[in-house]
């Protein structure tokens, strides 16, 4: 089998590559392909050099299956010359995520959709997955009526680049300031680098997930995980309203949910639900007052999941509140394609 790798040095194509010999995905053959400005560079797989080579889909007709991590603009503009009736395209991008032709897929929930593709299969926003991740176990056993959620979403989302702002920015913070005998807060300019990812200081700040926002009011992060759940879930009328922003946070996203179920519910019957659900690790000891954390679910597969508790203000019982964290390089997007791909070759 020919993995190919598309945007194989951002964030998540570097992970890719790490999670197909990690997970001894079956491969005779692995390519790595990006930007004109990436062509030459080596990455290391099974302790060889692979060499990046400039994206050309007329050089990839053997490819069966190509994990695509290159942006929505790069998905649209060479998707079309991979129809071939051979190579699988798995998209990290959100191009194709709402296309009623293409399946968007959560192997622990809905794997039986990757059977519907026409040769693309999309991966979920990482927040989407987060969330789903934990909310799925409850749904399939008590459907859920209602979902509120807040994210707390570390800047690696935007890429190695925002990881690379943030960093930065706090070391400019911490020079700054290692001469006062005081701490200060440091004023917007001097926090802010050149060039900027973000749209404002990320560190030691908190701001709106960086994306459009529309007539309703919402931003596209936030419409985002709201129509990729009805989808995965088939629930098309779901209601989910969410707020999304960014944290100083290098790695692993977090999640505040409340979710309505369609019947009564207690804590202890969603932490048995999670106990057994795969890809999710509870982590739930309010004796310690320890709870999932992103630098806990930084560089882990699983999905923490804890602080489960009822939601006191709905007197039915229906109503449940719990937090996550996640990787969003490996779980929110990395791993998961490579696990649709593992579906694709049958393991």
């Amino acid at each position: 089998m020919h993995v190919a790798i598309v945007g194989a040095t951002g964030a998540v194509g570097v992970e890719m590559l790490s999670i197909l010999e990690e997970r001894a995905f079956p491969t005779d053959r692995v390519s790595l392909w990006a930007s004109a400005r990436s062509a030459g560079k080596q990455l290391t797989y099974r302790q060889e050099k692979l060499v990046v080579r400039e994206l050309n889909p007329a050089q990839m007709q053997d490819v069966d299956i190509a994990l695509f991590s290159a942006g929505s603009s790069i998905t649209k503009a060479v998707a079309g010359q991979f129809r071939n009736g051979r190579t699988v395209i798995i998209d990290n991008s959100s191009a194709f995520r709402m296309d009623p032709h293409t399946p968007l897929v959560v192997p622990e929930i809905n794997p039986q959709d990757i059977s519907t593709h026409q040769g693309l299969i999309a991966n979920p926003n990482c927040t989407t997955i987060i969330m789903a991740m934990a909310v799925w176990p409850i749904h399939r056993n008590n459907p859920v009526q209602r979902l509120l959620i807040s994210t707390y979403q570390a800047v690696s989302g935007a890429g190695a680049s925002a990881m690379q702002e943030l960093l930065d920015q706090t070391r400019q913070y911490l020079n700054t300031g290692a001469n006062t005998s005081e701490p200060r807060v440091l004023t917007r300019a001097e926090l802010q680098s050149q060039p900027n990812v973000f749209p404002h200081p990320c560190a030691f700040n908190l701001f709106s997930h960086n994306t459009a926002i529309d007539e309703s009011g919402y931003n596209q992060e936030e419409r985002k995980v709201a129509d990729e759940t009805r989808k995965i879930f088939h629930t098309p009328q779901l209601p989910l309203s969410a707020t999304c922003i960014r944290v100083p946070i290098l790695r692993a996203h977090s999640e505040s949910i409340t979710l309505t179920t369609e019947r009564p519910i207690t804590p202890d019957q969603v932490r048995t639900l999670l106990q057994q659900a795969p890809g999710v690790r509870l982590v739930d000891d309010p004796q310690r007052n320890y709870f999932p954390m992103p630098i806990d679910a930084s560089g882990g597969d699983d999905v923490l999941v804890g602080r489960i508790r009822q939601d006191l203000s709905d007197p039915t019982g229906c109503s449940i509140s719990l937090f996550v964290c996640g990787d969003q390089l490996r779980k929110g997007a990395a791993l998961n394609a490579v696990q649709i791909a593992e579906l694709l070759s049958n393991r």
